[in-house]
């Protein structure tokens, strides 16, 4: 997608525990009334959803308090099941930031949104990372992954281009929902390969089999 083809207005699926970074596919499964609407609407116009967090999962607030960046997904591939429920696979485009929230007559939310700190995010050409760069971190993570009970498959993910594996690993990785957020934030690939540095760093004690005397 162009960046002057970017919606300034999208409608939004605030989904806790739930985070999608540009270049990364993800399936969902759509079954509430008011995302039935928003993914029937967006299927008639753009295939266009943003995902963002909620700030806060607790509590059954209909409107919770929305993080100030998420990322702008497009509808790649449209299942509906017997039951009445999408199956969906989103593929994340661009991140945007959160300006502010539109009052429509929709039952789904909808925010007014500036993409310009990203326009990065669209772009194809590789950036000047080179894997062996990574290797550190992603045997790190590797352990951190086989040691949580995650199956990847690591050799699928070295044929995909760099900024494609690391949002991948960021994405399915067994961080917090607020370190993840903090990986989508980060302003481009190479800080996002430091952020899962420091961040692995503070799991080390688990990777080693190390314990602490609290």
């Amino acid at each position: 997608m162009k960046k002057d083809n970017l919606p300034a207005q999208i409608p939004v699926f605030p989904l806790s525990n739930f985070i999608i970074f540009p270049k990364a596919t993800v399936p969902l499964n759509i079954f509430e009334p008011r995302y039935i609407e928003m993914v029937n609407d967006s299927m008639k116009s753009n295939k266009i959803i943003g995902m963002i967090q909620p700030k806060n999962s607790a509590g059954g607030n209909n409107s919770p308090e929305l993080h100030e960046v998420g990322c702008l997904g497009k509808i790649t591939s449209f299942k509906e099941t017997e039951d009445g429920r999408y199956l969906i696979e989103l593929k994340g485009l661009i991140r945007f930031e959160n300006i502010k929230e539109l009052t429509t007559g929709k039952k789904y939310r909808v925010l007014n949104v500036n993409y310009e700190n990203f326009y990065e995010d669209l772009k194809d050409e590789k950036e000047n990372l080179n894997f062996s760069d990574l290797e550190l971190i992603f045997k790190d993570l590797k352990s951190l992954f086989e040691k949580r009970g995650f199956i990847i498959n690591w050799k699928a993910l070295e044929k995909q281009s760099l900024d494609e594996t690391v949002n991948a690993l960021a994405m399915a990785s067994p961080f917090s929902l607020e370190e993840k957020q903090v990986l989508l934030e980060a302003k481009n690939l190479n800080m996002r390969k430091n952020k899962i540095a420091e961040i692995l760093s503070t799991y080390t004690y688990d990777i080693y089999d190390n314990t602490t005397i609290q």
